[in-house]
C-alpha cells in the first residue's frame, strides 16, 4: 500500500512539472494544464476544494446526478435566436474555429473527477458568461473567476505562472494580466455556482438574463 502511495505521488508529481514547464514555454497549450490538474488530483489543496463546492448551493445536487451533456450540436446551435446563450455559444466556437469537444476525456470515478470534467466541458461557457476573452491576459483572468468559485489549487498555480511568465517575457503588459486577475476574482466572488449550472438546458435562454440570474456583473477592460 505504502509502495502504491509512493508511486502515486511520483506520478502526479511527474505529470505536474511536465505541463507546468510545458505551459511556461506555450501558454495555448491546453494539454498542460490537464497535466497539472490530473497532477494536482490527490492533493490536499485538491481535496478542500472539492469540500469546499460541496457546501455551495446546487452543487451537491448536480454531483450526485452526475450531469453531463451530451456534444453540443452547433449547427443547431446557430439557429437559436439571436441573444440567446446557444447561438452566442456556437457564434464564439465556429468564429475562433474551436473544437467544441476540445477537453482531454476523463472517467468519472468519484465527485473529484465528475467536477473536473464538468469544468472542463464547460470551459469555453464560462469565458462567454463572466465575459473573458481568449488572449493570455484573459485566461489568468478566468482562472482568477475560477479560483474564487472554486478554490481550486491549478487555478492558483495558473494564475503565479501567468504573473511569472509575463515578468519574464512581457513586462508591459503586466498592468492588464493584474487588471484581468482581480476583475476575474471580484465577478467570480459574487457570482452563483458556475458548477451548478445545467447550461444546456437553457440555450435558448438570453445571455444577459443567464448574466442576471447568476449576479455576473461585467466590468470594463482596463485602459492605459
Amino acid at each position: 500500500m505504502r509502495v502504491q502511495k509512493i508511486h502515486q505521488m511520483f506520478a502526479d508529481s511527474l505529470s505536474t512539472l511536465r505541463g507546468t514547464l510545458s505551459l511556461f514555454a506555450n501558454p495555448s497549450n491546453t494539454l498542460s494544464v490537464y497535466d497539472i490538474e490530473d497532477g494536482l488530483r490527490h492533493q490536499k489543496a485538491t481535496t478542500l476544494s472539492i469540500q469546499y463546492l460541496m457546501e455551495q448551493p446546487g452543487i451537491p445536487e448536480i454531483v450526485a446526478e452526475r450531469y453531463l451533456a451530451p456534444p453540443p450540436d452547433i449547427e443547431a446551435l446557430l439557429q437559436q435566436p439571436v441573444g440567446s446563450l446557444g447561438h452566442t455559444y456556437a457564434t464564439y466556437i465556429t468564429s475562433h474555429g474551436f473544437d467544441a469537444n476540445f477537453f482531454r476525456p476523463l472517467a468519472v470515478e468519484d465527485d473529484t473527477s465528475y467536477l473536473f470534467l464538468r469544468r472542463r466541458q464547460t470551459h469555453d461557457l464560462w469565458h462567454i458568461v463572466a465575459g473573458f476573452d481568449i488572449d493570455e491576459e484573459s485566461e489568468i483572468g478566468l482562472k482568477s473567476f475560477e479560483l474564487a468559485q472554486t478554490r481550486s489549487m491549478m487555478s492558483a498555480l495558473l494564475i503565479t505562472g501567468g504573473l511569472i511568465r509575463t515578468l519574464f517575457k512581457s513586462p508591459e503588459r503586466l498592468d492588464y494580466l493584474l487588471d484581468r486577475i482581480a476583475v476575474g476574482y471580484r465577478v467570480g466572488a459574487k457570482a452563483h455556482p458556475f458548477l451548478a449550472q445545467k447550461w444546456e438546458l437553457g440555450w435558448s435562454k438570453p445571455l444577459a438574463e443567464w448574466r442576471q440570474d447568476l449576479n455576473v456583473t461585467l466590468m470594463p477592460v482596463y485602459e492605459p
